[in-house]
């Protein structure tokens, strides 16, 4: 079943070209059928990009699903064009507003992991998103900064800076194998990383309503759950296409920024190789099994979530 984008978003022309099976707005009214709502915060600067990565993530079930961007109100975006968000993307304001539900809701990373939570200048609204939340959206994935953004709000489960940055593609081990959102994956499994922060385990041990489903010796706890609200944090990168390490490396060392090469990254950590992705098929089984349990347990009639145990 295929994902309903508007046929103008850039997405649409892109998934179709990969074989993702889109469909327009218009032809999904047509099918006696509920597809799942699924909304995506975007928080990242490239905002394009970052849709294309998670359209295709989620497209790629039997499920339809229905997605829904949305931006913070009152925050500009310097990196995509203003008739890009105006087209396509409503804030959250006016969603709250509209009292609409989601079967979904996916708040990406940002590049702000320098700062305290506090002194983020939306971070007042994103707390207002992450408790509208709770009684508006079934289950909700947050995603690197997103991700530890909201366990922050809801656990207080702190983030710390790294000395270096961990950059690159590391081995994490599969913790929980009987979780469904780990269906089908392998033991080991390569996940890219890119972050200044990190979150500890002995952390979450202190949290019971916490639990670790994915981690590395090298970088910590990877993907982590609270069952009990249907909430899970990843963060990091399973999302990313095979070029996005790179095009971070360069930029980096374009700016004459300190950068690493990233770790197991190039065929043999050589930055001329062309890197191959060895994680794209873990990155699809994780949000297709998120996108399944959902279907599993979500009202077949929107205005029951927040109501629902």
């Amino acid at each position: 079943m295929p994902i309903t984008l508007h046929e103008d978003l850039p997405a649409y022309d892109i998934l179709s070209r990969e074989g993702v099976m889109v469909m327009s707005p218009g032809r999904a009214a047509t099918q006696d059928i509920r597809p799942l709502r699924i909304a995506l915060l975007n928080l990242m600067p490239k905002k394009i990009q970052t849709e294309n990565q998670f359209a295709r993530l989620i497209g790629a079930t039997p499920l339809q699903i229905d997605l829904s961007l949305i931006r913070m109100s009152d925050h500009e975006s310097k990196n995509t064009a203003a008739d890009h968000l105006a087209s396509f993307y409503r804030p959250f304001n006016e969603v709250a507003a509209s009292g609409e539900r989601f079967d979904g809701l996916i708040v990406t990373g940002a590049p702000i992991e320098h700062l305290p939570f506090e002194e983020v200048t939306y971070w007042d609204e994103l707390r207002r998103v992450f408790d509208w939340s709770r009684s508006h959206v079934h289950s909700s994935f947050g995603v690197c900064w997103g991700g530890m953004a909201m366990a922050w709000h809801f656990h207080g489960l702190p983030k710390h800076t790294l000395v270096r940055k961990a950059f690159g593609c590391f081995r994490h081990q599969n913790l929980a194998p009987a979780s469904p959102f780990l269906r089908g994956f392998s033991d080991d499994v390569l996940i890219p990383v890119s972050r200044w922060t990190e979150v500890r385990q002995d952390d979450i041990d202190a949290r019971p309503a916490l639990s670790t489903l994915l981690a590395s010796e090298q970088v910590g706890p990877c993907l982590i759950e609270d069952r009990a609200q249907r909430m899970l944090f990843i963060f990091n990168h399973l999302e990313y296409d095979s070029g996005t390490l790179k095009e971070e490396y360069d930029r980096d060392v374009e700016a004459g920024k300190p950068i690493n090469v990233p770790a197991n990254y190039y065929p043999g950590d050589d930055p001329t190789q062309c890197p191959s992705n060895r994680w794209r098929s873990h990155a699809h089984l994780l949000y297709g099994n998120w996108i399944n349990e959902i279907y599993q347990t979500t009202p077949f009639d929107l205005r029951d979530i927040g109501s629902n145990p």
